[in-house]
């Protein structure tokens, strides 16, 4: 993420977590980036710009990057998605992962889940953990099934409705198991997103 991606971040915030406190200003996401501690991974789409001002048409494939750390600037870009955690000691604790409205239930939000795990590997994270609403056991499935267990519940977390949040946590991620599981399931959602996976370098 760049300090130019904020407003749109901020946007996409207001719209995955509305009258949630996860919701914070771009000054807010600003003092974020100059954080050592924080780190935000956002999902780019790539737009055709060769058109008019306003006839500018999507196409296929839409995502330039999803895990790369470098950016070309002669496309226009629109931001999809965004994911961010804080690093504390030696865990990554995962505080958001939000999709633009018009485009959740394509895989980018397990897109960018993937690309968080891999970032807290690289800055040598041991372990990751997130919160998820108590009813949200769509994403609990996900979660388990990248290797996070139950580890506790904060009572009345969620500032929108009182939901309670299951905390969720992996073992050792730079475990052999760990890995090889991170691994398959990566290669398993390459195949079933190809037209994302394409432009992961």
């Amino acid at each position: 993420m760049k300090y130019e991606d904020i407003p749109q971040v901020a946007q996409i915030d207001r719209e995955a977590f509305p009258g949630e406190w996860v919701f914070r200003s771009e000054s807010a996401y600003k003092q974020d980036l100059d954080n050592p501690y924080v780190r935000y991974i956002v999902a780019c789409n790539k737009r055709d710009v060769s058109e008019s001002e306003g006839q500018a048409v999507q196409k296929l494939p839409w995502f330039k990057r999803l895990f790369s750390y470098e950016r070309h600037l002669n496309v226009s870009e629109n931001i999809a998605g965004f994911s961010g955690f804080w690093m504390m000691m030696k865990e990554a604790h995962i505080i958001a992962i939000g999709v633009r409205d018009g485009y959740r239930r394509l895989g980018i939000g397990e897109g960018l889940f993937i690309a968080t795990i891999e970032l807290a590997q690289i800055l040598n994270a041991n372990v990751v953990t997130l919160e998820v609403r108590a009813s949200n056991e769509i994403a609990q499935e996900l979660y388990k099934k990248y290797g996070f267990r139950v580890a506790g519940r904060r009572l009345r977390y969620y500032s929108s409705d009182g939901e309670d949040a299951i905390i969720m946590s992996t073992d050792n991620i730079a475990s052999m198991p760990f890995q090889a599981s991170l691994q398959h399931l990566k290669k398993a959602y390459a195949q079933r997103h190809r037209e994302i996976f394409a432009q992961v370098r």
